[in-house]
Protein backbone atom coordinates (compact mmCIF):
# COMPACT_ATOMS: atom_id res chain seq x y z
CA UNK A 1 0.00 0.00 0.00
CA UNK A 2 2.94 2.52 0.54
CA UNK A 3 4.74 1.53 -2.46
CA UNK A 4 1.08 2.48 -4.28
CA UNK A 5 0.74 5.56 -1.92
CA UNK A 6 4.53 6.78 -3.16
CA UNK A 7 4.13 5.82 -7.03
CA UNK A 8 1.11 8.25 -6.69
CA UNK A 9 2.90 11.10 -4.69
CA UNK A 10 5.53 10.95 -7.77
CA UNK A 11 3.72 10.77 -10.32
CA UNK A 12 1.68 13.80 -8.68
CA UNK A 13 4.82 15.90 -8.71
CA UNK A 14 6.19 14.70 -11.50
CA UNK A 15 2.76 16.01 -13.68
CA UNK A 16 2.73 19.21 -11.53
CA UNK A 17 6.37 19.82 -12.73
CA UNK A 18 5.49 18.54 -16.39
CA UNK A 19 2.59 21.39 -16.01
CA UNK A 20 5.22 23.84 -14.80
CA UNK A 21 7.48 22.94 -17.37
CA UNK A 22 4.85 23.40 -19.94
CA UNK A 23 3.62 26.91 -18.72
CA UNK A 24 7.45 28.14 -19.11
CA UNK A 25 7.43 27.28 -22.14
CA UNK A 26 4.00 28.66 -22.96
CA UNK A 27 5.10 31.98 -21.77
CA UNK A 28 8.37 31.65 -24.03
CA UNK A 29 6.39 31.28 -26.84
CA UNK A 30 3.83 34.01 -25.93
CA UNK A 31 7.04 36.62 -26.18
CA UNK A 32 7.90 35.34 -29.22
CA UNK A 33 4.58 35.75 -30.95
CA UNK A 34 3.33 39.45 -29.58
CA UNK A 35 2.35 41.01 -32.34
CA UNK A 36 4.29 44.19 -32.57
CA UNK A 37 4.63 47.36 -34.73
CA UNK A 38 8.17 48.09 -36.65
CA UNK A 39 7.06 50.65 -38.86
CA UNK A 40 8.86 53.34 -36.94
CA UNK A 41 12.32 51.89 -36.37
CA UNK A 42 14.96 53.19 -37.83
CA UNK A 43 18.94 52.91 -37.56
CA UNK A 44 20.44 55.52 -40.01
CA UNK A 45 20.41 59.48 -38.68
CA UNK A 46 22.82 60.81 -41.84
CA UNK A 47 21.06 64.20 -43.01
CA UNK A 48 22.24 67.20 -41.47
CA UNK A 49 19.29 68.11 -39.40
CA UNK A 50 19.72 65.30 -37.00
CA UNK A 51 23.80 65.78 -36.33
CA UNK A 52 23.66 67.43 -33.53
CA UNK A 53 27.53 67.94 -32.28
CA UNK A 54 27.25 69.89 -29.58
CA UNK A 55 29.81 71.92 -30.50
CA UNK A 56 29.72 75.42 -29.34
CA UNK A 57 27.55 74.26 -26.84
CA UNK A 58 30.01 73.85 -23.83
CA UNK A 59 31.82 71.26 -26.32
CA UNK A 60 28.93 68.93 -25.13
CA UNK A 61 29.51 66.35 -27.82
CA UNK A 62 28.10 62.50 -27.70
CA UNK A 63 29.74 60.93 -30.99
CA UNK A 64 27.44 57.81 -30.47
CA UNK A 65 25.28 57.72 -33.34
CA UNK A 66 27.62 59.12 -35.92
CA UNK A 67 29.98 56.03 -35.44
CA UNK A 68 26.75 54.19 -35.42
CA UNK A 69 26.12 55.40 -39.05
CA UNK A 70 29.97 54.87 -39.95
CA UNK A 71 29.50 51.19 -38.69
CA UNK A 72 26.02 50.97 -40.71
CA UNK A 73 28.11 51.64 -43.83
CA UNK A 74 31.31 49.37 -43.02
CA UNK A 75 28.95 46.44 -41.73
CA UNK A 76 25.87 45.81 -43.87
CA UNK A 77 24.23 43.03 -41.82
CA UNK A 78 24.21 45.27 -39.11
CA UNK A 79 21.11 47.09 -39.69
CA UNK A 80 19.16 43.87 -39.73
CA UNK A 81 21.01 42.47 -36.48
CA UNK A 82 19.58 45.67 -34.88
CA UNK A 83 15.58 45.04 -36.31
CA UNK A 84 15.98 41.69 -34.94
CA UNK A 85 17.21 43.24 -31.86
CA UNK A 86 14.59 45.61 -31.39
CA UNK A 87 11.77 43.72 -32.36
CA UNK A 88 12.57 40.89 -29.23
CA UNK A 89 12.81 44.20 -27.21
CA UNK A 90 9.01 45.10 -28.06
CA UNK A 91 7.72 41.51 -28.13
CA UNK A 92 9.46 41.17 -24.44
CA UNK A 93 7.78 44.50 -23.31
CA UNK A 94 4.42 43.87 -24.92
CA UNK A 95 4.18 40.23 -23.78
CA UNK A 96 4.59 41.90 -19.79
CA UNK A 97 1.46 44.25 -20.78
CA UNK A 98 -0.85 42.31 -22.38
CA UNK A 99 -3.49 44.80 -21.60
CA UNK A 100 -1.41 47.65 -22.99
CA UNK A 101 -0.95 46.70 -26.71
CA UNK A 102 1.12 49.50 -28.85
CA UNK A 103 4.16 49.60 -31.36
CA UNK A 104 6.82 51.51 -29.15
CA UNK A 105 6.67 55.07 -30.64
CA UNK A 106 4.92 57.99 -29.73
CA UNK A 107 7.19 59.82 -27.55
CA UNK A 108 4.80 61.37 -24.77
CA UNK A 109 2.10 58.70 -25.52
CA UNK A 110 -0.10 56.63 -23.25
CA UNK A 111 1.92 53.21 -23.23
CA UNK A 112 3.39 51.67 -26.22
CA UNK A 113 5.83 48.61 -26.99
CA UNK A 114 8.58 50.98 -25.40
CA UNK A 115 7.34 51.10 -21.66
CA UNK A 116 5.39 53.48 -20.16
CA UNK A 117 4.52 55.36 -16.91
CA UNK A 118 3.52 52.19 -14.68
CA UNK A 119 6.14 50.12 -13.36
CA UNK A 120 6.41 46.35 -14.30
CA UNK A 121 7.90 43.49 -12.69
CA UNK A 122 9.41 41.81 -16.13
CA UNK A 123 10.84 38.74 -13.86
CA UNK A 124 14.79 39.43 -14.29
CA UNK A 125 15.68 40.70 -10.98
CA UNK A 126 18.49 42.73 -10.14
CA UNK A 127 20.79 42.69 -13.45
CA UNK A 128 24.86 42.61 -12.23
CA UNK A 129 27.24 44.21 -14.69
CA UNK A 130 30.78 43.47 -14.03
CA UNK A 131 32.64 46.10 -15.59
CA UNK A 132 36.50 46.28 -17.04
CA UNK A 133 38.25 49.70 -16.98
CA UNK A 134 40.79 50.01 -19.67
CA UNK A 135 42.81 53.34 -19.12
CA UNK A 136 45.40 54.14 -21.88
CA UNK A 137 47.44 57.06 -21.00
CA UNK A 138 50.12 59.19 -22.58
CA UNK A 139 50.89 61.25 -19.34
CA UNK A 140 50.11 61.52 -15.71
CA UNK A 141 46.86 63.35 -15.81
CA UNK A 142 45.74 60.52 -17.99
CA UNK A 143 46.39 57.89 -16.10
CA UNK A 144 43.47 58.16 -13.77
CA UNK A 145 43.52 56.90 -10.00
CA UNK A 146 41.86 54.26 -8.54
CA UNK A 147 39.73 56.59 -6.47
CA UNK A 148 38.39 58.47 -9.89
CA UNK A 149 37.81 55.20 -11.08
CA UNK A 150 35.53 54.42 -8.14
CA UNK A 151 33.72 57.51 -7.94
CA UNK A 152 32.23 56.37 -11.47
CA UNK A 153 31.41 53.09 -10.99
CA UNK A 154 29.40 54.39 -7.37
CA UNK A 155 27.98 57.41 -10.07
CA UNK A 156 26.35 54.45 -12.12
CA UNK A 157 24.97 52.72 -9.22
CA UNK A 158 23.11 55.75 -7.81
CA UNK A 159 22.22 57.06 -11.32
CA UNK A 160 20.63 53.85 -12.60
CA UNK A 161 18.59 53.00 -9.25
CA UNK A 162 17.55 56.20 -8.52
CA UNK A 163 19.52 56.78 -5.54
CA UNK A 164 21.30 60.11 -6.35
CA UNK A 165 20.21 62.97 -4.08
CA UNK A 166 19.73 65.25 -6.89
CA UNK A 167 16.73 62.96 -8.05
CA UNK A 168 14.67 64.87 -5.84
CA UNK A 169 14.60 68.09 -8.11
CA UNK A 170 12.74 65.99 -10.70
CA UNK A 171 9.74 68.26 -11.51
CA UNK A 172 6.24 66.83 -10.65
CA UNK A 173 4.98 66.10 -13.82
CA UNK A 174 8.43 64.07 -14.45
CA UNK A 175 7.89 62.50 -10.46
CA UNK A 176 6.04 59.55 -11.24
CA UNK A 177 8.24 58.30 -14.30
CA UNK A 178 11.83 58.15 -12.50
CA UNK A 179 12.87 54.61 -12.60
CA UNK A 180 15.07 52.81 -10.41
CA UNK A 181 16.27 50.09 -13.35
CA UNK A 182 17.82 47.74 -10.98
CA UNK A 183 21.30 47.35 -12.49
CA UNK A 184 24.00 46.64 -9.92
CA UNK A 185 27.59 47.55 -11.60
CA UNK A 186 30.55 46.15 -10.03
CA UNK A 187 34.47 46.80 -10.87
CA UNK A 188 35.95 43.86 -11.90
CA UNK A 189 39.08 44.91 -13.14
CA UNK A 190 41.42 47.85 -14.42
CA UNK A 191 43.81 47.10 -16.88
CA UNK A 192 46.21 50.40 -17.43
CA UNK A 193 48.29 50.52 -20.71
CA UNK A 194 50.88 53.47 -21.28
CA UNK A 195 51.14 55.11 -25.16
CA UNK A 196 52.44 57.66 -26.95
CA UNK A 197 49.43 58.18 -28.39
CA UNK A 198 47.67 61.80 -27.26
CA UNK A 199 44.34 61.52 -29.20
CA UNK A 200 42.17 58.29 -30.46
CA UNK A 201 39.22 59.55 -32.10
CA UNK A 202 36.40 57.39 -32.93
CA UNK A 203 37.47 54.66 -34.75
CA UNK A 204 37.75 52.38 -31.94
CA UNK A 205 41.55 51.70 -32.44
CA UNK A 206 41.48 52.02 -28.51
CA UNK A 207 39.76 49.28 -28.38
CA UNK A 208 42.29 46.56 -29.86
CA UNK A 209 46.01 45.76 -28.17
CA UNK A 210 47.41 45.49 -32.10
CA UNK A 211 46.74 49.51 -32.75
CA UNK A 212 48.26 50.24 -28.71
CA UNK A 213 45.43 50.05 -26.76
CA UNK A 214 43.33 47.64 -25.13
CA UNK A 215 41.70 44.48 -26.15
CA UNK A 216 38.28 43.57 -25.45
CA UNK A 217 37.16 41.50 -22.12
CA UNK A 218 34.24 39.04 -22.27
CA UNK A 219 32.55 41.42 -23.43
CA UNK A 220 29.26 38.85 -23.20
CA UNK A 221 29.44 39.04 -19.60
CA UNK A 222 31.42 41.91 -18.92
CA UNK A 223 30.86 46.28 -19.88
CA UNK A 224 34.46 47.32 -21.21
CA UNK A 225 35.11 50.91 -20.76
CA UNK A 226 38.27 52.44 -22.40
CA UNK A 227 39.03 55.86 -20.96
CA UNK A 228 41.38 57.48 -23.09
CA UNK A 229 41.70 61.01 -24.91
CA UNK A 230 39.22 61.27 -27.70
CA UNK A 231 39.78 64.49 -29.07
CA UNK A 232 38.02 66.93 -31.19
CA UNK A 233 35.77 67.87 -28.09
CA UNK A 234 34.18 64.25 -27.78
CA UNK A 235 32.98 63.20 -24.60
CA UNK A 236 33.06 59.91 -25.03
CA UNK A 237 30.66 57.36 -27.20
CA UNK A 238 28.91 54.00 -27.07
CA UNK A 239 28.50 51.09 -28.81
CA UNK A 240 25.05 49.91 -29.13
CA UNK A 241 23.52 45.91 -28.83
CA UNK A 242 23.97 44.36 -32.07
CA UNK A 243 27.92 45.56 -32.94
CA UNK A 244 31.02 43.11 -32.95
CA UNK A 245 32.10 41.53 -30.05
CA UNK A 246 35.45 42.54 -30.79
CA UNK A 247 34.59 46.63 -30.34
CA UNK A 248 31.72 46.42 -28.04
CA UNK A 249 31.35 49.06 -25.20
CA UNK A 250 31.78 52.61 -24.30
CA UNK A 251 34.68 55.31 -24.71
CA UNK A 252 34.98 58.20 -22.48
CA UNK A 253 37.91 61.33 -22.24
CA UNK A 254 39.09 61.04 -18.71
CA UNK A 255 38.34 64.32 -17.40
CA UNK A 256 34.74 63.28 -17.95
CA UNK A 257 35.27 60.03 -15.78
CA UNK A 258 34.11 60.09 -12.73
CA UNK A 259 33.66 62.92 -9.92
CA UNK A 260 37.26 63.30 -8.09
CA UNK A 261 40.63 63.82 -9.58
CA UNK A 262 41.19 64.64 -13.34
CA UNK A 263 37.98 66.21 -14.16
CA UNK A 264 36.40 68.86 -15.66
CA UNK A 265 33.12 71.01 -15.45
CA UNK A 266 30.82 71.21 -16.28
CA UNK A 267 30.84 67.32 -16.79
CA UNK A 268 32.35 66.44 -13.79
CA UNK A 269 29.85 64.27 -11.69
CA UNK A 270 30.23 60.87 -13.80
CA UNK A 271 27.17 61.59 -16.40
CA UNK A 272 28.92 61.34 -19.43
CA UNK A 273 29.66 57.34 -18.75
CA UNK A 274 25.72 57.03 -17.39
CA UNK A 275 24.49 58.35 -20.81
CA UNK A 276 26.98 55.92 -22.94
CA UNK A 277 25.88 53.30 -20.75
CA UNK A 278 22.26 54.18 -21.84
CA UNK A 279 23.23 54.03 -25.20
CA UNK A 280 25.36 50.51 -24.49
CA UNK A 281 21.60 49.41 -22.82
CA UNK A 282 19.64 50.00 -26.16
CA UNK A 283 18.27 54.02 -25.22
CA UNK A 284 18.96 56.25 -28.30
CA UNK A 285 18.91 60.27 -27.61
CA UNK A 286 15.80 61.64 -26.00
CA UNK A 287 14.92 64.01 -28.92
CA UNK A 288 15.10 60.72 -31.15
CA UNK A 289 18.52 62.57 -33.31
CA UNK A 290 15.93 64.19 -35.34
CA UNK A 291 12.70 66.47 -35.39
CA UNK A 292 9.43 66.06 -33.41
CA UNK A 293 8.22 63.10 -35.41
CA UNK A 294 11.42 61.17 -34.65
CA UNK A 295 11.00 58.83 -32.00
CA UNK A 296 13.52 57.34 -29.45
CA UNK A 297 10.99 54.53 -28.73
CA UNK A 298 10.03 55.54 -25.41
CA UNK A 299 6.43 56.18 -25.07
CA UNK A 300 6.82 57.99 -21.59
CA UNK A 301 9.77 60.62 -22.22
CA UNK A 302 8.39 63.94 -24.25
CA UNK A 303 8.92 64.71 -27.79
CA UNK A 304 11.53 67.17 -28.45
CA UNK A 305 13.54 68.57 -31.60
CA UNK A 306 16.93 68.86 -30.47
CA UNK A 307 19.15 68.34 -27.71
CA UNK A 308 19.11 70.82 -24.75
CA UNK A 309 22.39 72.30 -23.47
CA UNK A 310 23.60 73.53 -19.92
CA UNK A 311 21.01 73.90 -17.30
CA UNK A 312 17.42 74.59 -18.80
CA UNK A 313 14.71 76.57 -16.94
CA UNK A 314 11.65 74.42 -16.36
CA UNK A 315 9.53 73.93 -18.12
CA UNK A 316 11.13 74.25 -21.68
CA UNK A 317 8.70 73.87 -24.29
CA UNK A 318 9.25 71.73 -27.87
CA UNK A 319 6.73 69.93 -29.88
CA UNK A 320 4.06 71.38 -28.02
CA UNK A 321 5.53 69.30 -24.38
CA UNK A 322 7.64 70.37 -22.04
CA UNK A 323 11.04 68.31 -22.65
CA UNK A 324 12.06 66.00 -20.04
CA UNK A 325 15.68 68.23 -19.79
CA UNK A 326 16.94 66.19 -17.03
CA UNK A 327 17.14 63.29 -18.48
CA UNK A 328 20.62 61.71 -18.47
CA UNK A 329 19.65 60.79 -22.55
CA UNK A 330 19.97 64.88 -23.28
CA UNK A 331 22.88 66.91 -23.58
CA UNK A 332 22.67 69.15 -20.00
CA UNK A 333 25.15 69.64 -18.05
CA UNK A 334 25.83 66.80 -15.57
CA UNK A 335 24.77 68.62 -12.37
CA UNK A 336 21.25 69.23 -14.36
CA UNK A 337 20.74 65.62 -15.68
CA UNK A 338 19.32 63.04 -12.34
CA UNK A 339 16.59 60.52 -14.23
CA UNK A 340 15.96 57.72 -16.43
CA UNK A 341 11.83 56.99 -17.04
CA UNK A 342 10.15 53.62 -16.32
CA UNK A 343 10.04 53.33 -20.03
CA UNK A 344 13.62 53.59 -20.66
CA UNK A 345 14.00 51.28 -17.82
CA UNK A 346 12.22 48.76 -19.63
CA UNK A 347 13.78 48.83 -22.65
CA UNK A 348 16.93 48.41 -21.05
CA UNK A 349 16.09 46.04 -19.03
CA UNK A 350 14.11 44.10 -22.47
CA UNK A 351 17.76 43.18 -23.92
CA UNK A 352 18.92 41.30 -21.12
CA UNK A 353 15.74 39.27 -21.65
CA UNK A 354 16.15 35.79 -22.50
CA UNK A 355 17.03 35.97 -25.89
CA UNK A 356 18.22 39.31 -26.17
CA UNK A 357 21.04 40.49 -27.06
CA UNK A 358 22.93 40.71 -23.91
CA UNK A 359 20.89 37.92 -22.18
CA UNK A 360 24.41 36.28 -21.36
CA UNK A 361 24.62 39.01 -18.20
CA UNK A 362 21.86 37.14 -16.41
CA UNK A 363 24.22 34.53 -15.63
CA UNK A 364 26.59 37.17 -13.56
Amino acid sequence: MKKVLFSLTALAVLLISCEEDTTDVQNDILAQEVQVDMSDFYVYTDNTENDFSGKGNNGKDCATMRVLNENLKANKGLEKRMYDIEKHARQFIASKKPDRPGNGNGNGGDGGDGGGEDPVDDGLGVINIPVVVHVIYSNSNENISDAQINSQIAVLNKDFNATNGDVSQVPFEFVGRVADSDFNFTLDRVIRVSSSRTSWGTNDAMKSSANGGSDVISPATHLNMWVCNIGGGILGYAQFPGGSASTDGVVVSPQYFGTTGFVSAPFNGGRTMTHEVGHWANLRHIWGDGRCKRDDFVSDTPSSDAPNYGCPSYPTVNCRSNDMTMNYMDYVDDSCMYMFSEGQKSRMRAIFAPGGARASFLGN
